[in-house]
Parts: C-alpha cells; structure tokens; sequence
C-alpha cells in the first residue's frame, strides 16, 4: 500500500498529466462537460460490474477511469469563468475537495461535533434532517430525475425512511406485496393495459420496498439474475451450436435439456 505522501505524489501527477492532455490533445482540448456526461455515465455501469463481480483488479482500474473523470471535469471547470453572475463562476479540483469537505463536516456532528448517535439508522436520518436544514424543501430533492426506474425507487424509499416514514415490520412490506399483486391479476382479467401497467408498477415499488427490508440490494439481485440468465442461455446456444442446430429449429423441451444442464453446472 502506498503511504498518504505517495498517494498526494500520484494525485499530483494525475493532475499535471490532465493539464498537459487539455492543452495538446486535440480530443481532450474538445471535451466539455456536456460530452463527458454519458461517458462517465458508462464507467460508472462499467465500475458496478467490476463490484459485482468482485475483480479487485478490475474496481482499481474502473476507479482510476471515474476519477479522471473527475479531474476532467474540474479542469473544465477552471477553465470557466463568468463575471456576469456570482453563481456560474469557475472552480478546480482544489474547490471540489474543500465543497466535500465542508458538506461531510458539517452532516457529521456526531463526529466532528458533540452530537450522540446510537446507531446507522440515527446516522442516516440525522443526515436527511440536515439537508432540509440547509434549505432543501423535500428529503426527495436527492433523488436524481434520470436515475433508472429500479434504482430511483430504491432511493426514494431509502429517502422517505430517513424522516420516519416507513414501515414498521417485514411481514408488514410482504402483505403489501401480496395486496398489489391481487389488484394486478383483477387489472389483468379485465384486461385493461393501462391499469395493468400502473398495477405492475406498484408490484415493483412495494417488491423493492421489501428487498430493503431484507437488506437485500434490488439492483444488485436483478444484474446477478441478468448474469445468470446470460451464462446460462449462452451455454444453450454452444450445445446448439455442437449440434449443428439452429435454436430456432429446437423444441422447448430440447433447449430445456441444455437449460437444465446449465443450471447443474
């Protein structure tokens, strides 16, 4: 492991490789934030896969991509500079430092002041209460309008705990989900899709709400689903592929044979 005076030493070379990339290379000179915004976007999907698959090599190198990102944006952002308006001025690595600095002092009383928590959870509700302190209108205001369905709903719930606003027991969540899924089949023996989709909605909401309670993470679960699904199925098109068939020209009960085997393996 690197001292704290080597890691500063390596911090500072990435800054001074991003100084001599934004003024020579003709890609880097072009960027803006706008056009990093979906790339970052990708290595931060790309990072979530090297976590799930628990590559410790991988992680390093996706972290090092997401904080070049970072430096990228805050060169950018010195290089900004409006004195038409006190709130579209420039800023650099250094002030983004010192904004998570000053944020993570102050909604750490319980550390950096003489604040007594008893657990995570005080921790966590603590923090929302802080926000709304500092002139936030809604403990929802966190929650960013493009994050995927799957995930926003996590936080949403995630949020609206933090002020209290929650179930009390699991078996509480579960006959919720059971309620949804009663309304969803009547929606569906009417056969009414406009009210099947709001219905399948809230069976998703309330089955997220759940895998909180069983400290189960939704997105989590459904990517490592989406992976086995994946591993398993390519493995039925190998056995096809052995058999010189198309999967098209298979019967279910043929491609269930290989399915299985995959399952054993």
């Amino acid at each position: 492991m690197n001292s704290r005076q080597d890691q500063l030493i390596a911090f500072n070379r990435l800054l001074d490789i991003m100084d001599d990339l934004r003024a020579q290379c003709p890609w880097d000179k072009k960027q803006t934030l706008e056009s990093l915004r979906h790339l970052t976007i990708e290595e931060t999907y790309e990072l979530g896969d090297a976590i799930l698959n628990n590559d410790l090599q991988e992680i390093k190198k996706e972290l090092g991509d997401l904080l070049l990102h970072i430096v990228f944006y805050a060169k950018i952002g010195s290089e900004t500079n409006d004195s038409s308006t006190a709130l579209n001025t420039g800023f650099d690595i250094g002030d983004v430092c010192n904004e998570i600095c000053d944020k993570l002092i102050h909604r750490h009383p319980h550390i950096y002041g003489d604040v007594v928590v008893a657990d995570e959870e005080e921790v966590k509700q603590n923090w929302e209460k802080l926000k709304l302190k500092e002139g936030k209108k809604s403990v929802l205001e966190g929650v960013p309008k493009g994050l995927p369905a799957l995930v926003k709903a996590s936080r949403i719930q995630d949020k609206v705990k933090g002020v209290g606003f929650d179930w009390e027991e699991p078996h509480q969540v579960w006959d919720k989900v059971q309620e949804e899924l009663n309304e969803l089949q009547a929606e569906v023996n009417a056969g009414n899709l406009d009210r099947m989709e709001a219905e399948f909605g809230d069976v998703l909401f309330s089955m997220i709400n759940y895998a909180r309670f069983l400290n189960v993470n939704p997105e989590d679960a459904l990517e490592r689903t989406n992976k086995k699904f994946i591993k398993r199925f390519q493995y039925l098109e190998s056995k096809a592929g052995e058999l010189g068939k198309p999967l098209a020209d298979m019967t279910l009960a043929e491609m269930d044979i290989f399915w299985e085997e995959a399952k054993k393996l």
